[in-house]
């Protein structure tokens, strides 16, 4: 049996200047090694099959999976097998840093074209909002192949300049996506903890499912600055210059205790929080989303 294709480090993505093309590669890379394992097999039965039941209409179950593996399933119909997503991507200033292959912005631009292209291929709907203070863009729910052209022109529209306020933008997308969807977050997350959580409470109370990526870059989680540095704000008119070896400990702990406050924070609404560092690959995170859309798809057969 071949080797699976290793998945693409974000150095490798990094050559791929087109965002279109850096999706599809990055999924179908992604879905060509998940063939070549057990686990990826129960995925795609799980998408386009379920197991057979007590009640259901015998004349619905696929016989030549039965003679393969002596186990009834029966055939999904499209209502059944699709759901709708909604992107919400962060485009304010503080995406623009980086100091990798990829800037945070770059990244999480990946992260939802990428997405995008995943459920499109599923012939499932997205939707797509980009923000900062407000909503730059904000595209309907489709599952045309084309409405990535549209995503990908979305996500790399505006160059950042503003801050986030993410409380206003998910209670808009709450009013603007009414119906039940899984809403993915990705965001640096640099915003106040309880307008966050705030919106989060919002649409979980709307019955959407929400799935949080959280891009951070090394340096903001390793602080690894030696000898005398200047921070500059990129959200705001403010710089310091210091020796960072001195504010280390100190820096370490408050990032950890920020990223405590917001993963138990998650957790209490039930949200699914993700940590991503720019420096890793995309892998871990096309498994969660697919994980929770499976999730979805099962509490709707109940």
């Amino acid at each position: 049996m071949p080797a699976s294709k290793p998945f693409l480090h974000p150095e490798t993505l990094r050559r791929i200047s087109r965002l279109e093309l850096r999706a599809r590669e990055v999924v179908e890379g992604y879905l060509s090694g998940m063939h070549r394992s057990p686990y990826f097999g129960q995925s795609v039965e799980f998408l386009q099959h379920r197991e057979y039941t007590l009640g259901d209409d015998y004349r619905h179950v696929d016989w030549k999976i039965w003679a393969k593996h002596d186990r009834y399933y029966v055939k999904q119909f499209e209502e059944e097998s699709n759901v709708r997503g909604v992107l919400l991507a962060d485009v304010s200033a503080s995406m623009s840093y980086g100091n990798g292959a990829f800037t945070k912005r770059e990244y999480a631009d990946t992260l939802a074209a990428s997405l995008a292209y995943l459920m499109l291929r599923q012939q499932d709907g997205v939707g797509c909002i980009t923000f900062d203070e407000g909503i730059r863009h904000q595209l309907p729910v489709r599952s045309r192949r084309n409405h990535l052209n549209a995503i990908v022109e979305a996500l790399q529209a505006d160059d950042p300049q503003d801050k986030t306020d993410l409380l206003g933008v998910l209670k808009r997308a709450a009013d603007l996506y009414p119906r039940r969807s899984i809403i993915v977050l990705v965001s640096d997350l640099f915003v106040e903890r309880d307008g966050l959580f705030q919106g989060l409470r919002q649409l979980r109370q709307r019955g959407h499912d929400v799935i949080v990526f959280h891009v951070m870059d090394d340096d903001e989680l390793d602080f690894p600055f030696q000898g005398p540095t200047r921070f500059d704000d990129v959200e705001l008119p403010r710089r310091l210059t210091c020796n960072p070896r001195a504010l280390r400990a100190g820096y370490l702990e408050a990032v950890q205790k920020y990223l405590d406050e917001v993963r138990r924070g998650c957790a209490k609404l039930r949200v699914d929080y993700n940590l991503l560092r720019t420096s890793q690959s995309l892998e871990a995170a096309l498994s969660k989303f697919l994980h929770l859309r499976m999730d979805a798809l099962a509490r709707r057969k109940r």
